[in-house]
Order: structure tokens, then C-alpha cells, then sequence
């Protein structure tokens, strides 16, 4: 253990000179954060989709978990759960959420904060349709958030609907769909030498238009 906490407390690595420079960065953040994204795919980062999502209850106590992003538009970021879920749970009672990218190849993280709304039913269909059928069927077998006797009760469920929709396409359960985060504020982070990093904050302003502004590191 004392070897371990000593690691923890004094490793240390600098990060790139990657300078991010005010004049060459668009006026849009979803143009950089797509430029971004394809930087990690480019990098061979693994699951670069994946982001951290912070929900909290209505106590105010937060929760997180790391699911993929499947889709991003001018609205905002998509991701798809059950509505069941803790998560599911919480963006009901509290439909607010913060996100967070972190590609340690490139020494970048993106954080979103976000007002969030379920997308349409179509959309949802559209998107359960185009997932492996496994998953399908993992959809309608997993209660999910809810406690498990044992591994054998999930198991026994899904070969229940594997059975129910055999020979047959596996219908999108109610309780499953997507959230589209709606950011309201969006901070491009490069890890830079000394911890002098850069940070560029993208704002909405009243007039819901996009301005961007430094922050300290």
C-alpha cells in the first residue's frame, strides 16, 4: 500500500508544447470539438467517443459513469441509456449534466456543461435499429441500476427474450433512448509544460450566440 500511495504522490509527467492560439481557432466550438475528435481517432485513441457524464439527484448529490457518445449535431451531444437507469433517474427529477473527453495521447480534454432533454422517439428507433442484435436483446434483459440476486437471474432473462423475439426484429424497449446534452458552456483544455496549461471557454451569451475567452490554467 505504501509503495502504491508513493506512486500515486509523486509521479509526474509535463505535457506537449501544443500551444492553442485564440486567432487560429473557429468561432464555433463544434467545428474545434470535431476537429478534435478526429485528432483522437487519428491518434489511434482508444474509444475515443467515450465521456465521462456527471449526473446529480435532486439532493444534489453527484453521480458518474463513462458512456459513448453516438452522435452530435448543432444542438448538442447524444447518448443513449435506459431511463431506468441511476442516470435516467436523475436527469428526470434534475435534467442537468456535465461531460468530460479526456484523450491522454493528445494531452486535451473537452468538459461540457449542459442543460439535457431526451431526443425524439424516432431518433431512438432509428439508432436501436442500427446496433448489434446482442445488444437488442441486452436492452430489453438488463434492469438496469437494480440489484441482482446473482449473474444467473441476467442470464435467465436474456435467453427469456432471446426466445420471445427469435425469428423476429427486436422492437426498441420504452424505457431506452437517448439524451442530447445542450451545452451552454464548452472548455477546450491542452495540457501545456510548468501546468502553465491552455484553456478555452466557449459561452453562450444572452443572445445564445457563441463567445470563447481564456481562463487561467
Amino acid at each position: 500500500m505504501d509503495n502504491l500511495r508513493d506512486y500515486i504522490n509523486t509521479k509526474r509527467r509535463d505535457f506537449k508544447n501544443a500551444p492553442m492560439v485564440e486567432t487560429y481557432l473557429p468561432s464555433d466550438p463544434y467545428e474545434l470539438f470535431k476537429k478534435w475528435m478526429q485528432d483522437a481517432i487519428d491518434a489511434e485513441s482508444p474509444d475515443p467517443y467515450a465521456m465521462n457524464v456527471a449526473t446529480a439527484t435532486i439532493g444534489g448529490r453527484p453521480r458518474t459513469r463513462v458512456v459513448y457518445l453516438r452522435d452530435f449535431t448543432k444542438d448538442g451531444f447524444i447518448f443513449y441509456t435506459n431511463y431506468n437507469s441511476k442516470k435516467g433517474k436523475d436527469l428526470k427529477k434534475n435534467p442537468f449534466a456535465a461531460a468530460n473527453f479526456f484523450w491522454v495521447e493528445l494531452d486535451r480534454q473537452i468538459i461540457i456543461e449542459a442543460s439535457v432533454v431526451k431526443v425524439d422517439e424516432a431518433t431512438s428507433d432509428a439508432y436501436f435499429k442500427s446496433r448489434p442484435r446482442e445488444s437488442q436483446l441486452g436492452a430489453w434483459s438488463s434492469v438496469q441500476s437494480e440489484k441482482l440476486a446473482n449473474r444467473e437471474e441476467l442470464e435467465k432473462r436474456l435467453v427469456f427474450y432471446t426466445e420471445k423475439y427469435k425469428d423476429i426484429e427486436v422492437p426498441r424497449p420504452p424505457h431506452w433512448g437517448g439524451f442530447l446534452l445542450q451545452p451552454s458552456r464548452i472548455e477546450f483544455w491542452q495540457g501545456r509544460p510548468s501546468r502553465l496549461h491552455d484553456r478555452i471557454m466557449f459561452q453562450k451569451d444572452s443572445e445564445n450566440k457563441w463567445i470563447f475567452y481564456r481562463l487561467s490554467p
